[in-house]
């Protein structure tokens, strides 16, 4: 089991999806602290659930699926590894979908974050390589290992986007104002500084990208780029 995941709030009838690197998991950490005993919180890394406790959030819960959500994949992957189906791994719109009750799904407030995806290969990078040496950026995305980071299949359905806002990376401290509101919350979230240390190199990603990589990821994020206006 991955310790990464989403939140679906009864209290505050809302869902959030967590998207890799968009700062996924402090928005997490910083949603939890509204959370009530009946909502869906999954697990994140060890010392991510100690900040969280630091910061007075609720922990993971209830984010096994009951049995009488299951379906039949779920049923296969139970017999076979022997794991209960849990909202876990980034779970994605269509998964959630598929395992809640149709009236949450269509009545609550669903959202996520979304990121220049230049930025974000280069986050990216470094997360996957803070335990290890690092090759070059370019071998990196050569490697095959930059499309392993999943973006929008996550927030969208048969290619559709499924949640009712995307907001923006760029601009998280009006959009956690704007998602307190939203979702009547006493106040706007602090957002935590989780796993921002393991980007070694602040330089812009313009500095770190080459043409020929800057190209690639124009070509694979086009849809992001161009729905959200991003620019080189």
């Amino acid at each position: 089991m991955m310790n990464v995941g989403m939140i679906i709030s009864h209290k505050h009838r809302f869902i959030f999806i967590k998207i890799e690197k968009t700062a996924g998991t402090s928005i997490e950490i910083a949603l939890s602290r509204y959370c009530g005993p009946d909502d869906i919180i999954t697990p994140v890394s060890p010392e991510d659930e100690t900040l969280r406790q630091e910061l007075g959030g609720r922990g993971p819960q209830n984010y096994i699926i009951p049995v009488g959500a299951y379906s039949a994949k779920d049923w296969v992957s139970l017999a076979s590894r022997m794991r209960l189906p849990a909202f876990v791994n980034h779970a994605s719109a269509a998964f959630i979908r598929d395992h809640i009750d149709h009236a949450v799904w269509d009545s609550y407030f669903k959202f996520c974050f979304e990121r220049n995806p230049w930025d974000k290969i280069v986050s990216y990078y470094y997360w996957e390589n803070r335990k290890r040496d690092l090759p070059s950026i370019s071998e990196f995305i050569r490697s095959g290992r930059a499309s392993r980071l999943r973006g929008r299949g996550l927030y969208t359905i048969d290619g559709e986007v499924a949640v009712d806002k995307i907001y923006l990376f760029e601009r998280i401290a009006d959009e956690m104002t704007d998602i307190a509101r939203v979702l009547g919350l006493p106040e706007v979230p602090v957002l935590p500084r989780a796993k921002s240390c393991y980007r070694k190199d602040r330089r812009h990603y313009r500095e770190l990208i080459s043409p020929q990589d800057r190209d690639w990821i124009s070509k694979a994020y086009a849809c992001e780029i161009d729905s959200f206006s991003y620019e080189w």
